[in-house]
């Protein structure tokens, strides 16, 4: 799990880093009732404990989401609503604040670069009426507008498993609508992007559901063709932390790298490209 403060690259745009500050950590679902605050007391400070406990609520609502939209998803898929409720319950996922300050060549940078999110799901709060977050759409970039009162969803690389691919808009406290579909008989991850202002600051809240770190990831039993061999969490992970990949390959380049034999139905995968910029969880 990658935690901790990272700095915006002010003035570096050669190097051709994400133009943004973020702090992530982590959150153990049904663990310690104090482990984020926790967290910010040990790393921040005893003074920062009250903020954490603000976050550690985020992180238990942010859960529940999560949980509910797992559970809707394994009744689509025809396995009933505790199928993937049970395989989460005792996550570790991450919760990330981004901060995008304004940028005098937005032009020259972005936010953060194309990435499909390596989580099973994305929970994200956009920041009142400033546009940022796009989503790629038949070859262009479309943006995805803020709405009040919504949280943008979107499935990541672990759920890749099988049927339809939605990425949804979640009204609070509970309205589901479909926002685009991208059916092509499987569920499939959504790659996205986020651009900078020049006058404009921005902010985001992305919640990522994460399996533990030696959950092993598998589709479930359904007498299809495998595309993918049963990996962990913790080897995807790092896997995405070496091979940042700005197109929507990085499962299957993960599959070939982890186990060609083993995995017939994935296309053997080129080498990793060269990243516009890196764009982790």
């Amino acid at each position: 799990m990658v935690t901790g403060y990272t700095t915006a690259h002010s003035d570096r745009f050669v190097a051709n880093l994400p133009w943004k500050e973020t702090l992530s950590f982590g959150h153990r679902h049904g663990g310690n009732d104090d482990f984020v605050a926790d967290y910010f007391a040990s790393t921040l400070g005893d003074a920062f404990k009250p903020l954490g406990e603000v976050y550690q609520a985020y992180c238990e609502a942010m859960e529940e989401v999560s949980m509910a939209i797992m559970a809707v998803l394994g009744e689509s898929l025809g396995l009933g609503s505790g199928y993937y409720r049970d395989f989460f319950a005792d996550s570790c996922s991450i919760m990330r604040c981004n901060y995008y300050p304004p940028c005098p060549e937005p032009e020259r940078t972005l936010g953060t670069g194309p990435h499909c999110d390596p989580s099973a799901l994305t929970v994200l709060l956009q920041d009142g009426d400033v546009h940022g977050l796009q989503v790629l759409v038949g070859g262009a970039w479309r943006p995805v507008r803020p709405e009040p009162g919504a949280f943008v969803v979107n499935i990541g690389d672990t759920f890749m498993v099988r049927h339809c691919s939605f990425t949804y808009l979640l009204r609070y406290p509970g309205k589901l609508e479909v926002r685009k579909a991208l059916t092509n008989g499987r569920y499939k991850s959504c790659l996205h992007r986020a651009v900078v202002r020049r006058e404009q600051e921005r902010r985001s809240l992305a919640f990522f559901l994460c399996p533990r770190d030696d959950r092993v990831v598998r589709p479930p039993a359904c007498g299809e063709r495998r595309l993918y061999p049963d990996f962990t969490w913790a080897d995807f992970m790092r896997f995405t932390q070496r091979h940042y990949r700005a197109d929507t390959r990085t499962l299957d380049a993960f599959a070939h790298w982890l186990s060609p034999p083993a995995c017939s139905g994935a296309a053997p995968a080129a080498s990793p490209p060269a990243a516009t910029q890196a764009a982790t969880v």
